[in-house]
């Protein structure tokens, strides 16, 4: 499968697992509409590709992504939005039609955060599935000290990860927090040394993508996810019932209990591109208006 020739993110597969690197060093990886576009077209690559079975988004440098791009001054958000306009002529968030992407994606997201993660990019991260920081991370949800609001669906993604009241004190104060708070308030599973960090997102990452059965885990991605929204727990019921039914009968159900009765690993045939069972027939993607 051939990649693209992108301009600000580096994108490589080895080992069945992705690594898409923010690739603006020399400006700690800020955010623009070029780069927006290039993660959305790497994770339509990653969910076209059955030998992706997990992703690792990281920065390249000192800095995982210092926020949008302000070389415009005081103008930068006065447009609104992206470079992408709704029939009404609403300019979409470019990061919310980043995250939405993440959200949908079929394969788990893990973030490994190397450094700087403020504005856009710290709720970049929220619908990853893990997140790991440095030590020498910092995180900041500054959007009430540049006179703007949360963005990126953060509003949905923050204080379901955190809680209310933390997702509430650290969007009014906008202050830049370090790593260890992160962890303390639950935003992210772990701190790494910074030479420790990717190895440690690529060991997770490997589990994942040498463990389990690719079509179970994109299943149960989506499940966890959207049951985030359920009113109540016999939404859950009814999705869990479909997913057994359909996986039970499937080739992977067969070598899961089959491998394991024999002690060997398993080698799991069916594959998310093509064996997706549906089991959310209700299930309606919103519309933008």
């Amino acid at each position: 499968m051939s990649t693209p020739d992108f301009a600000q993110i580096r994108y490589d597969v080895s080992d069945r697992v992705a690594t898409l690197t923010l690739h603006r060093p020399d400006k700690l990886n800020a955010f623009t509409d070029t780069m927006m576009h290039e993660m959305i077209t790497a994770f339509d690559l990653i969910d076209a590709d059955d030998d992706v079975r997990a992703v690792i988004v990281t920065g390249e440098g000192r800095g995982f992504c210092a926020g949008a791009d302000l070389s415009s001054g005081g103008e930068t958000f006065a447009r609104g939005g992206s470079d992408v306009q709704t029939s009404v002529g609403v300019p979409r968030d470019g990061g919310g039609m980043l995250t939405l992407r993440i959200f949908e994606c079929t394969k788990p997201v893990i973030g490994a955060i190397n450094g700087a993660a403020v504005g856009v990019g710290v709720t970049m991260t929220l619908p990853m599935d893990i997140r790991l920081a440095s030590t020498a991370a910092k995180f900041g949800f500054v959007f009430a000290r540049r006179g703007i609001v949360p963005e990126a669906c953060s509003s949905w993604f923050l204080p379901r990860l955190v809680g209310i009241s933390q997702a509430a004190e650290w969007c009014y104060t906008g202050r830049v927090f370090p790593a260890d708070e992160a962890l303390a308030g639950g935003l992210v599973r772990s701190l790494h040394e910074p030479d420790d960090l990717l190895p440690a997102a690529r060991a997770l990452a490997t589990e994942i993508a040498e463990s389990s059965a690719p079509v179970s885990v994109s299943l149960t991605r989506q499940m966890l996810w959207r049951m985030l929204g359920a009113s109540h727990p016999m939404e859950a019921h009814r999705v869990d019932s479909r997913g057994i039914k359909e996986r039970g009968a499937s080739l992977d159900a067969r070598e899961g209990v089959t491998s394991f009765l024999e002690k060997r690993p398993a080698e799991f045939p069916n594959r998310v591109s093509a064996d997706l069972p549906e089991v959310f027939p209700d299930w309606i993607e919103p519309q933008f208006s």
